[in-house]
């Protein structure tokens, strides 16, 4: 019974190693279609976010069914606690690139990134975009080190962040209000999910090696 209970675990957490590299290039490409003027690339984006929310509650609706079925103790319990948790957490991360996407999509066929400042986007599409990808290989591994490599990614994103309202606070700005409403946005869309990425290492490494109660909250 116990066997049983382990590998269903790890098919569940095996599906949101999946699912979180799915976020990653939802990022990937919301952010190409932002930078880029793709509007097809942000239609897909936006489109394939449906996939991601009905994958999310699948991944729930078996973790319960774990619970009630198996009355799992100690790391078990945990574990599958960590994967209701985690799941809303992806599905979070897909609805901040659907957004991204979206901002491409309404300003199509105009630019929605002033030229000068598309090298900071690409910047902070790309570093969220890794530490999805790390978040990943954290749930296929539980990789207590690359776990922690996420700590330093943050701070990156967070100096990116900071970057962007350097930038809409210098006296110099000339794009209006309007593109400045949507550079504030985008990089609030970004630094959230980078957040995200982050709770998923987090929660993952209490849920194999415990260590106390689980910091994040619930």
């Amino acid at each position: 019974m116990r066997d049983a209970l382990r590998l269903q675990l790890t098919d569940l957490t095996d599906r949101l190693a999946e699912t979180a590299h799915d976020v990653a290039q939802a990022m990937a490409d919301a952010t190409t279609s932002l930078v880029d003027r793709r509007l097809r690339l942000a239609e897909q984006v936006i489109a394939g976010d449906a996939t991601i929310d009905a994958r999310r509650d699948e991944i729930e609706q078996r973790a319960v069914a774990v619970l009630a079925l198996h009355q799992p103790v100690t790391t078990d319990l945990r574990r599958a606690v960590a994967v209701i948790h985690i799941a809303d957490d992806i599905e979070r991360m897909g609805d901040l690139a659907r957004h991204v996407a979206e901002a491409a999509r309404r300003r199509h066929p105009a630019q929605a990134v002033p030229e000068e400042f598309r090298p900071l986007l690409r910047r902070l599409g790309r570093t969220a975009t890794d530490m999805a990808l790390k978040a990943a290989e954290v749930l296929r591994t539980g990789n207590v080190l690359l776990a922690a490599e996420l700590d330093g990614d943050d701070d990156e994103m967070d100096r990116l962040h900071a970057e962007v309202f350097t930038v809409l606070m210098d006296p110099g700005w000339q794009h209006g209000v309007e593109a400045a409403v949507d550079l504030t946005l985008l990089a609030r869309f970004l630094e959230r999910y980078a957040d995200h990425a982050v709770a998923i290492a987090k929660r993952m490494i209490h849920a194999v090696v415990g260590g106390g109660p689980d910091p994040l909250p619930i």
